[in-house]
């Protein structure tokens, strides 16, 4: 015999994707983030926010000068919103089994002398360990990655960082020497190291400002009495390593950023001292946007590969 069925009466809860719209506009202020959040567009989330504020018969949100805020009927609901999302999200990880596998895309946002040493060896221990997670990267420039990890548009950042702290919601993965790059049979980055006082009037490329490295060594250049005049700058990586090599330039580089040039012999490294200049490779995980399992296995699996990487000499574990 069978009992009666719980009777429910849904209609505004029935399409939990307005909902989640909702969530993402009154948390990120704005629509046009959350559109870059939910790789979506502006236009669609504009227009699913209006049915959402007509079926309840109430606006939601009102406009500011910098964006959108949550109207007093919109706060009002926000944390039961919030909460029907979370359980709908568990209720289908249980019926994927997601509880059981990390599953789902993640994206990692990092800067390009980082990520040609490490996407290599994370892609490559995925592909085993995490067969059912999916890597976009994105790489740019500090600030890029760190607006990425504010609009919810990566998952996880990698960073480095100059000061003797961290921000409290990142983790030092490594610190890092900074190296003198010369051309092959240079004599001045022919030895294990090299005095920062012998960079004075050294024909260099090196990155534009804003740049952390870039301001550390003008400052470091002006505490000395050095002229640090870089003869060409340029953003780019490969440029940079490419001019070293072939016009006898000189650049700073972390040693990881020439491990593959230097194991060739196409480019040679000095560690710079008195004083050493060290940055520390850190890690963000953005506060909610991609499958949290897949997000913290991740962010597992690089620290240990980072781990590992030290071990072989590319940099030190962690922070000192």
């Amino acid at each position: 015999m069978h009992g009666k069925a719980t009777d429910f009466s849904l209609d505004l809860a029935a399409d939990l994707q307005r909902w989640r719209t909702f969530l993402a506009v009154a948390e990120l202020g704005s629509l046009t983030r959350a559109a870059i959040y939910l790789d979506s567009n502006q236009s669609l989330l504009s227009r699913q926010i209006n049915a959402l504020e007509r079926d309840c018969g109430a606006r939601l949100f009102v406009r500011t000068g910098r964006g959108v805020a949550l109207s007093e009927v919109g706060e009002r609901i926000l944390v039961r919103v919030k909460s029907l999302l979370v359980d709908a999200e568990l209720l289908e990880s249980e019926i994927r089994g997601t509880a059981r596998e990390p599953a789902g895309r993640v994206t990692l946002g990092l800067l390009p002398s980082i990520g040609g040493t490490l996407v290599r060896r994370l892609f490559s221990a995925m592909r085993t360990r995490l067969p059912q997670v999916q890597l976009k990267v994105l790489e740019g420039s500090r600030g890029e990655v760190e607006e990425w990890l504010a609009d919810g548009r990566i998952d996880i950042a990698i960073l480095y960082r100059y000061a003797s702290s961290l921000p409290s919601h990142e983790v030092a993965l490594a610190t890092v020497d900074s190296y003198l790059i010369g051309c092959p049979g240079d004599r001045m980055t022919q030895g294990a190291e090299v005095p920062f006082a012998k960079l004075d009037k050294l024909p260099f490329i090196l990155p534009s400002a804003p740049n952390g490295l870039r301001t550390s060594l003008d400052v470091l250049a002006r505490h000395h009495g050095l002229q640090l005049e870089p003869v060409i700058e340029a953003d780019s990586l490969p440029l940079q390593k490419a001019l070293v090599a072939q016009e006898r330039l000189y650049t700073v580089l972390p040693l990881h950023a020439v491990w593959g040039e230097r194991a060739d012999r196409q480019l040679q490294a000095s560690r710079i001292i008195d004083p050493t200049l060290q940055r520390t490779v850190s890690m963000a995980v953005a506060k909610s946007k991609g499958p949290a399992r897949a997000v913290a296995a991740l962010a597992e699996l690089t620290q240990e590969i980072v781990a590992d990487m030290a071990r072989h000499g590319m940099w030190k574990s962690g922070a000192e």
